[in-house]
C-alpha cells in the first residue's frame, strides 16, 4: 500500500512562499525532495509527481529571493567594516 501524495500542500508551500513568506518555500524545496524520493523508490502514489515538483520549484525560486538579500546585507556589512 502507497502513501497519498502531497503535490496539493506542496504547490501550495511554493505559492505561498513567492506571495507571503518565503519560509514557506524552504518548506516546499524540503517536503517536495522527500516525496520525489519516496515516488521514485515506490513508497507513495507517483500520480502527484507534477504537483510536487512544481511546488518544489517555486519553493527554490522563493528560497532564492529571500536569499539574495540576505547576501547583499552580510556585503555591505563587510565593506562598511573594512572601510573604517
Amino acid at each position: 500500500m502507497m502513501k497519498p501524495h502531497r503535490g496539493a500542500v506542496i504547490l501550495a508551500f511554493g505559492i505561498l512562499g513567492l506571495v507571503v513568506c518565503q519560509l514557506f518555500g524552504v518548506a516546499a524545496w524540503v517536503m517536495g525532495d522527500n516525496d520525489l524520493k519516496e515516488m521514485r523508490r515506490g513508497y507513495m502514489d507517483p500520480s502527484g509527481r507534477e504537483l510536487t515538483q512544481t511546488g518544489r520549484i517555486l519553493g527554490m525560486v522563493a528560497t532564492a529571493l529571500m536569499a539574495i538579500p540576505v547576501v547583499v546585507l552580510i556585503f555591505i556589512l563587510v565593506v562598511s567594516i573594512v572601510s573604517r
